[in-house]
């Protein structure tokens, strides 16, 4: 067991250290192996807790950062969709739609890193698009909530959106870690109230909680050093390495 949870703390803290310059996709690069090392039902509560320990360190020390108007809109636009992922969660495969989003996710990732790789003296436009040409952003993050509600990983679409309604890089992060602190608050809540955090769940989790500071540490230094360019192609990247373990694992 001592072994499982030190090679765990090594996944956790190098997951968390990615979300903590980024803003996103600890859970879903950790979980794979967390839940092989751990079980599945101990691995998926242990990394939400870790996860929500990190987006709430985030949200309060960067608070003035939060542009809660793009969180309203995350938020309200994914709860639209999250029904809808619920009820075809019961009637589809979802093991098909998750192929499917994977493959999006990863196409998307793809495209954009050429763009930022091959136009590396011009400037990107990276604001939210006015008017109709917005609406297929607002559609992703419709999509987002779909997906949430199917298998609870909508966040790589409310990554997609974020790119370019959230272009500075600090106000990326903390919006995001909001809303991951929000979502994860409501899931923990539902733990709790079910029982599902054993003592054991409890113990391990603070044995990882070293690991998840050492992450922020790391994470908070390469976030400071990165320029704007650089960051959104940290992103991306990240988002693809997202859609391969969706796709493959």
């Amino acid at each position: 067991m001592l072994i499982s949870i030190l090679v765990s703390g090594v996944v956790v803290f190098f997951t968390h250290a990615l979300e903590a310059v980024t803003g996103f996709g600890c859970s879903v690069l950790a979980m794979p192996f967390v839940t092989a090392l751990l079980g599945m039902r101990q691995g998926v509560i242990v990394i939400t807790i870790l996860a929500w320990i990190l987006a709430l360190y985030i949200v309060i020390t960067k608070r003035k950062m939060i542009d809660f108007k793009q969180y309203a809109v995350i938020c309200g636009c994914m709860l639209i969709g999250l029904p809808a992922g619920m009820y075809l969660f019961r009637v589809f495969d979802v093991l098909i739609l998750k192929r499917i989003l994977a493959v999006f996710i990863i196409v998307v990732s793809v495209w954009q890193l050429c763009v930022r790789l091959v136009r590396r003296d011009k400037p990107l436009s990276r604001d939210l698009p006015r008017g109709a040409a917005a609406i297929p952003y607002y559609a992703i993050l419709v999509c987002g909530g779909i997906v949430h509600g199917m298998f609870s990983s909508g966040g790589p679409l409310a990554v997609i959106y974020a790119s370019r309604a959230l272009p500075d890089k600090g106000k990326f992060r903390a919006t995001l870690c909001l809303l991951w602190a929000t979502l994860n608050t409501v899931i923990i809540v539902t733990y709790l109230i079910e029982g599902a955090v054993t003592p054991s769940i409890a113990g391990t989790t603070g044995a990882l909680v070293p690991f998840v500071i050492a992450g922020i540490v790391v994470g908070e230094k390469v976030h400071d050093k990165l320029d704007e360019r650089i960051f959104s192609v940290v992103v991306f990247a990240m988002l693809l390495a997202t859609g391969c373990f969706m796709l493959f694992l």
